[in-house]
């Protein structure tokens, strides 16, 4: 699939991806000392949801545009809340004009400790990136590839941290990409949080990935999915899922509040699902 994020920012797919990594840099946050996120795959940063790009695929109306003004449940709300918050930040006037892209996301959410390496492969996109944080002395933009790139950026060196593999999955092997970047990374900083994000799309090639993940011995791996359609054939993208490795301990409970209201907000009419489940324990 094509998923070159000019034409996707803030669709649904956006919106679990982004409410599940603000939640992990809220946890990060509840200790003092400083962590480093790690963005492999980080595109330009900003995205203009008015623009000719997005109004030929205007996704962002059925994911972050259903989110913005919902009445989630009781429970559910505060969970979004910080999420939103750099949304409505970046919109002033309300409504929503401008999306974030994840390392502009994470970077609202820093505190002064706290740093951003940010790794971008595409030449025009690293250059955007950079300009977007010049003379930010809290983020290193790094004109990288990110799947080669990741093993070197790891242990960082305020020894925690969070890594998000976003792949735009534009070629094939992006899934084997993801094993393999995952098992180097984790040899190397086993106590790091990792976030992958990956498409429903096609069935098969998921399965193999959930079962390799299962394989691989790591520890404390959890998954969660939303999918806003059924499968269909031939097949089109119909949703998308997270695994965290060494998740907090929270995030089990919160996401058991999240996936079923997102579901329902994001999903087709009666069409919303999701799945949440260990695929390693301790």
């Amino acid at each position: 699939m094509n998923y070159s994020h000019a034409f996707h920012a803030g669709n649904f797919a956006d919106v679990l991806k982004h409410v599940v990594l603000t939640r992990l840099v809220e946890y990060l946050k509840k200790k003092d000392t400083a962590f480093r996120v790690i963005d492999t795959h980080a595109g330009i940063g900003r995205y203009d949801l008015g623009g000719a790009i997005a109004k030929r695929s205007p996704e962002w109306k059925d994911g972050i545009g259903r989110l913005l003004d919902a009445q989630l449940p009781n429970k559910a709300a505060p969970l979004v809340a910080p999420y939103l918050e750099v949304i409505r930040s970046l919109n002033p006037d309300g409504g929503v004009k401008t999306y974030p892209g994840s390392p502009l996301l994470v970077r609202q959410l820093l505190r002064p400790q706290d740093r951003l390496s940010a790794l971008e492969l595409h030449p025009e996109y690293a250059k955007k990136l950079s300009g977007l944080f010049e003379g930010d002395v809290q983020v290193r933009v790094n004109h990288l590839d990110g799947w080669l790139a990741l093993n070197a950026h790891v242990p960082p060196k305020e020894k925690r941290g969070l890594v998000l593999v976003d792949p735009p999955f534009e070629e094939r092997g992006e899934f084997d990409r993801l094993l393999d970047g995952l098992a180097k990374a984790h040899g190397k900083f086993a106590t790091g949080v990792y976030a992958l994000w990956y498409p429903l799309k096609d069935t098969r090639a998921v399965h193999d990935f959930i079962s390799a993940l299962r394989d691989m011995g790591i520890p404390k791996m959890l998954r969660a999915e939303v999918s806003v359609r059924p499968a269909s054939n031939p097949p089109k993208l119909h949703g998308s899922g997270m695994i965290i490795v060494n998740p907090p301990y929270v995030l089990e409970s919160e996401l058991r509040i999240l996936l079923p209201a997102l579901a329902l907000l994001l999903g087709d009419p009666g069409a919303g699902r999701h799945k949440l489940e260990w695929l390693a324990g301790e």
